[in-house]
């Protein structure tokens, strides 16, 4: 890639950031790079850890003059979302993201780009690898499955670290330093299979593409159409239209925290209810094109009979079952923060539809920055799957990060901005997952704030970041750390 940096240590962030990219990091799939990045701490000599759950810790001394300064650790986490337009041929169990510079921004061709974690981790290496900037000593901590499940951060040893500063670079806006950020919860829901017979029907596959998607706690206020969501719409408006179909298989979305940008239903018709359905599919659409012509006005939604052959259907009650998990279970804001001007205070995400062997499974992504709306969302979910007979588990359940105001760590970062860029920064909370509160939680007495550069449609083939905001940011983290003393 060619990029011109008015600060030439910018190369080296850059630099970093392809090698990582070369490397295949999708949540679950992280060896490969937490080994890598453990042979590059001790390449540069640094003293390296690297715990069972493949976390990475590297640590780097105080600088001349910085022996007496507090420690700080500075954190990213290595994995990334992994999302591709269909048509792309991409495998991310083993290709690498192929990277393309459009004007100031960095994007992948097709894919997500993995900036969103991947900037963090590019920061944290060249920070080690470079000899003339001067620090306190560092902490360098890359945690895994932060996107999924938070694993690495909930299973951290936080008597390892030194430093009670903690400056996590996971937030996406220049200018705002995040000081608070909402717990969360997966929430699964599965039906079991049950399968009836069924014989001379034609089988047509109903698509729902063309959806802009995007993270399912920043983006989430956004109104973006959720492609599970929409395809719920339309099996019970076909049920309701007295459409006799039967549902062979449903699928939609690839990744919990994702808004899914794509849906897939699979059903048999009989030719005297071919056209009727089609006609509401086509009147779905129209209906859709308008409620969404802001935020998504790229909407496909299509019929188009399939060149298979299916004896067998799922039963009436597990069809039953679905239409009604997609239409009656908590979705998209639940409740806005009183206390906070545009804060998504707790919210839902319908983020996986699959059809398995043995389930249906429903994957909800539920956020909260209370904690007892959080739980009313969970019982909630609880008592409507019990009516209906459905199965409900509650997994990766993490804390929300609370504002502890004013901290001293806060001040600083404060302090360096207005003298950088002669204006105070935002002091913002946000609605999405930081593993901060997790941090907080395994070592005592630290503080924490989230900075980083502006960063555009995570979780999405579209995502893309600023390269001269990742090159302010990259001067003002280097400006704190020379601050604190």
């Amino acid at each position: 890639m060619e990029f011109n940096f008015k600060n030439p240590k910018l190369e080296l962030v850059f630099k970093y950031f392809e090698e990582i990219s070369k490397i295949p990091r999708g949540s679950g799939n992280e060896k490969e790079i937490s080994d890598y990045l453990a042979q590059e701490g001790r390449r540069l000599g640094l003293e390296v850890i690297q715990d069972e759950t493949l976390n990475v810790i590297i640590k780097k001394e105080a600088s001349k003059g910085y022996e007496n300064s507090p420690a700080v650790i500075l954190q990213g986490h290595m994995d990334m979302v992994c999302e591709k337009n269909k048509d792309v041929d991409h495998d991310f169990s083993k290709d690498p993201i192929e990277l393309e510079v459009k004007g100031d921004y960095l994007y992948a061709k097709g894919t997500t780009l993995g900036a969103d974690n991947g900037i963090a981790v590019a920061m944290g290496l060249a920070l080690l690898a470079s000899g003339d900037i001067a620090t306190p000593k560092l902490e360098v901590l890359f945690t895994v499955n932060e996107e999924v499940s938070m694993e690495g951060a909930m299973n951290l040893d936080g008597s390892v670290f030194d430093g009670r500063y903690i400056i996590n670079l996971d937030s996406e806006e220049e200018g705002k330093i995040t000081v608070s950020c909402a717990g969360g919860v997966t929430a699964i829901a599965k039906i079991k299979k049950e399968l009836k017979d069924i014989s001379d029907k034609d089988i047509f596959a109903i698509n729902i593409k063309g959806l802009k998607g995007g993270h399912s706690g920043i983006e989430i206020d956004k109104k973006r159409a959720n492609s599970n969501i929409l395809m719920g719409r339309i099996l019970n408006n076909l049920k309701n239209s007295d459409v006799d179909y039967d549902l062979i298989s449903i699928s939609g979305g690839l990744k919990n925290n994702a808004i899914p940008r794509e849906a897939e239903a699979i059903i048999a018709l009989d030719k005297e209810y071919v056209e009727q359905a089609n006609d509401i599919v086509t009147s779905m659409l129209g209906i859709f094109k308008n409620e969404f012509k802001t935020s998504d006005p790229s909407i496909v939604v299509e019929m188009q009979k399939i060149d298979e052959k299916h004896e067998r259907a799922l039963s009436e009650q597990v069809q039953d079952k679905i239409v009604k998990v997609l239409n009656l279970m908590p979705r998209n804001i639940q409740t806005m923060s009183a206390d906070i001007e545009g804060l998504v205070e707790s919210s839902t995400n319908l983020g996986v539809v699959v059809t398995e062997n043995e389930y249906i499974k429903f994957e909800f992504a539920t956020r909260s920055s209370v904690k007892s709306l959080k739980d009313d969302i969970n019982e909630r979910m609880e008592l409507l799957c019990e009516s209906i007979g459905v199965e409900l588990e509650l997994e990766d359940d993490y804390p929300e990060w609370e504002y502890a105001k004013d901290s001293k760590l806060e001040q600083i970062c404060v302090e360096t901005y207005e003298k950088l860029y002669n204006k105070k920064p935002e002091i913002v909370a946000i609605h999405a997952g930081l593993e901060c509160g997790l941090l907080l939680d395994a070592i005592e007495g630290a503080q924490a704030i989230s900075i980083g550069p502006n960063l555009f449609d995570v979780h999405t083939p579209d995502e893309h970041i600023d390269i001269l905001s990742t090159e302010r940011t990259w001067d003002y983290l280097v400006s704190i750390l020379c601050n604190i003393k």
